[in-house]
């Protein structure tokens, strides 16, 4: 019965050291290969080994150009490197660098149009607190300050117009753009032949792809008249499997100095700011019901995003958080 007992407790404890080293090189291959996901783009760092020689590996779709750099490990010589595809670029590749272009382009016109308004909204401030004086130039000063009201108020109304237009334009370039990437996904064209000495030989590919792979979701939490908390996360819509995720606000042209944050459960907390909150108006009920104008006091753009919104701890409802530049303000709604 001892002999017995030795040799279950023997195989008891193989069998345990085999699962421990299953799961440590599972770890180890996941730490091994990463992806951060920047605002207008996405960083994939890959390990690679080599077998006689020779390391052949797919690139993820979407590839921008000039942008691989193949590292060789300590011990390890690049020989050659050959990057085969069945063209330059593949269509669905091109596609999402337009994409990409599109929307950043987008992104820079919602911020001048932040900048006009501010621009109008003075003037019509100004206009509207003139005292009219009657000069001969200005035989009906109350006409010409009307005017001057009615025209500031018009540009206003085409701003607005045009905010709209554009955040819907962001909207649908999103739609797009994680369409394409995963059609260009399904069938990656393009593949790395590397030749390395020694023989097992490791090398570390980086490289950038244009795939867009977060979305800002923000939560505003409401504290009576005073000013609010808001959260501003992103929610990973990229592909995770096999890869450490991180996030970063960042565009990948500032990925050297750029925040980054870890997103394994497909979200990362990217900010949390206090920001005033006036003018609020809540009716208590069965229908929940808010407005407030919001002011962005943080030194940096907030990107449109869905929001939910919470006041005294308790869930009110969502709402379309539509972007703000620093030093703007604008009027928020839920239920109106």
């Amino acid at each position: 019965m001892r002999i017995k007992a030795h040799l279950i407790n023997r195989i008891s404890s193989h069998i345990l050291n085999c699962i421990f080293l299953i799961a440590c090189s599972a770890s180890a291959a996941l730490a091994e290969n990463r992806i951060t996901f920047y605002r207008d783009g996405a960083l994939l760092q890959q390990e690679a080994g080599a077998a006689k020689g020779v390391i052949v590996t797919t690139i993820s779709a979407g590839l921008l150009e000039h942008s691989l750099t193949i590292i060789p490990a300590s011990g390890t010589t690049i020989l050659s490197v050959e990057t085969r595809t069945g063209e330059p670029l593949s269509r669905p590749d091109k596609e999402l660098e337009t994409l990409a272009e599109q929307r950043r382009r987008l992104e820079d016109r919602l911020q001048a149009l932040e900048t006009r308004e501010a621009i109008f909204t003075a003037a019509a401030k100004t206009q509207s607190g003139k005292a009219p004086r009657k000069t001969k130039a200005n035989p009906d000063p109350i006409l010409a300050i009307r005017q001057g009201t009615d025209f500031a108020i018009a540009q206003l109304e085409t701003v607005y117009t045009a905010r709209r237009k554009t955040t819907q334009e962001i909207r649908k370039i999103d739609e797009r753009l994680a369409t394409t990437a995963r059609k260009s996904s399904r069938s990656p064209e393009t593949s790395v032949r590397i030749a390395v000495t020694p023989p097992r030989g490791r090398v570390t590919l980086r490289y950038a792809t244009a795939e867009h792979g977060w979305v800002p979701q923000y939560n505003l939490y409401l504290a009576g008249s005073g000013p609010a908390q808001l959260q501003l996360s992103a929610r990973v819509t990229g592909s995770m499997r096999g890869y450490q995720v991180r996030v970063s606000p960042g565009s990948l042209a500032e990925s050297a100095g750029a925040e980054t944050f870890s997103a394994q459960s497909g979200s990362a907390l990217l900010a949390s700011y206090r920001v005033p909150i006036t003018d609020q108006r809540y009716t208590e009920g069965i229908f929940n019901r808010f407005s407030g104008r919001i002011t962005n006091s943080t030194p940096h753009y907030l990107p449109p995003g869905d929001s939910e919104m919470f006041r005294n701890r308790a869930y009110l409802g969502k709402f379309r958080f539509e972007g703000l530049s620093s030093g703007r303000n604008r009027v928020i709604s839920l239920g109106e």
